[in-house]
Formats: C-alpha cells, sequence, structure tokens
C-alpha cells in the first residue's frame, strides 16, 4: 500500500507558510494542518491553568492529559482543546510567547511530535510549522523551506494582526518576529533550520500562489501529485 503523501513547509513567522500550505493542501485535495497551533492550543491551556511556561514537569504532566486535534470541518482549519474550538483564542501576544516558551521544552515537544504524527496516519496532509521537515516528518516525499526579509515578513503580519481587529505598529511587528526568530534558531530542541533536502524558496517579492505553482511543479516532477 503506499504511504500518504506528506508535504512538509517549514520557515520562520511571516514567511508565508500558512497561506502557502492552505492553498497547496486544497489544490492536492490533501488535509492541512499547522502544527504551530498545536503548541498555541497547548499554551492557551498552561495559561488558563495559571501554570509557569518554564516549569517543565509541571507543563509536561498537563499536557500529557490533554486533548490537541485538528480538523477542517465547514472548509476552515479548526483546532479543538479538549473538545473545544479554541482557533479564534491562539493569536493573541500572550499565547504566542508562551507557545515559544512551551516549544522549547523536550517532554512537551514529544507529545506534540506525536500527536502531529498521527494526523498524517491514514491521509495525507500538508503541515507548516518549524521542524516539520527535521524532526515531525524527515522521510516527508517534498520538503519546502520558506524564507523571506524581515521587514516584508513584518508588513505580512501587520496586515494580518490589523485583519484580526488588533493593533500594533511595524516596527513592534519586526521586534517581536525578531524575537521569535532568536528564540527558534538558539533552542536546543529542533531549532529553526531547513531539512539538509528541503528546497528553500524566498517568498519576499512572490505572491501566494506563486509560490504554490512552483511548489505543484516540483510535486509533478516528482510524480507526487494526487488530486490536482
Amino acid at each position: 500500500m503506499a504511504q500518504p503523501l506528506v508535504i512538509t513547509i517549514d520557515g520562520p513567522a511571516g514567511a508565508g507558510k500558512s497561506t502557502v500550505a492552505q492553498k497547496l493542501a486544497t489544490r492536492l485535495g490533501l488535509m492541512y494542518v499547522d502544527s504551530g497551533a498545536t503548541y498555541r492550543a497547548a499554551a492557551l491551556k498552561v495559561l488558563e491553568c495559571g501554570i509557569d511556561p518554564h516549569d517543565e514537569p509541571a507543563v509536561a504532566k498537563l499536557i500529557s492529559a490533554t486533548d490537541v486535534q485538528v480538523t477542517t470541518g465547514g472548509g476552515e482549519p479548526r483546532v479543538l482543546l479538549d473538545g473545544n474550538d479554541v482557533t479564534a483564542r491562539l493569536r493573541t501576544p500572550e499565547v504566542t510567547f508562551a507557545a515559544a516558551q512551551v516549544s522549547r521544552l523536550r517532554e512537551v515537544r514529544a507529545k506534540l511530535i506525536e500527536m502531529q504524527r498521527a494526523f498524517a496516519r491514514d491521509r495525507g496532509v500538508v503541515m507548516e510549522g518549524r521542524d516539520i521537515g527535521t524532526v515531525v516528518f524527515p522521510q516527508a516525499q517534498l520538503k519546502i523551506f520558506l524564507k523571506a526579509d524581515v521587514e516584508e515578513r513584518a508588513r505580512r503580519r501587520l496586515k494580518q494582526d490589523s485583519r484580526d481587529g488588533r493593533e500594533a505598529t511595524l516596527e513592534k511587528t519586526a521586534y517581536e518576529i525578531g524575537r521569535r526568530d532568536q528564540l527558534d534558531a538558539e533552542r536546543k530542541i529542533s531549532p529553526l533550520m531547513p531539512a539538509s533536502d528541503a528546497v528553500e524558496i524566498d517568498s519576499t517579492d512572490l505572491l501566494a500562489d506563486q509560490v504554490v505553482e512552483q511548489i505543484l511543479a516540483l510535486a509533478r516532477n516528482r510524480q507526487l501529485m494526487l488530486n490536482g
């Protein structure tokens, strides 16, 4: 039996991973999974329970009894935390920062990586994040690493924040992205880096659809196409 098709898309904040991954999944008839949403959901649970995100034993114990699911019901990806839809609560600055802390904890990462791998056991997926091609699915059939200039990434994030009703400035957004980049690159466990066999794409001057077309061309060349 052929293995389900797994395409990984890694890269820093604002590189366009989510938009590209969702469009690609739709074109290929695959499930879309934002791995970062699982960490954000875990971070939300930690904050709600009043636990210090740096307290590894306490956080690991909490997450071991936590269920995180991703669904595409209604066409839009939704994140369920212990059965409750928390999608709209995962993008606040507090959750974002806590997620960066929680993601540095070894036991927590092991638990969430197990969850992420489960999404692809019986179906093909396009999963985006920061260590999908290096750690979660090192044997994925196609690995992409998206990058873009910091200034462009900040503009994209600011635009998203304004659509979501959050106020921010370009300077503050660039600072937050730079801070997250540093945390991701310096963490001892699964630091942000391209997989050795990943195809790097600079999206600074590209539209999301242009990036998708490049990835589709790669998939065709490798005979990985399913439904698109």
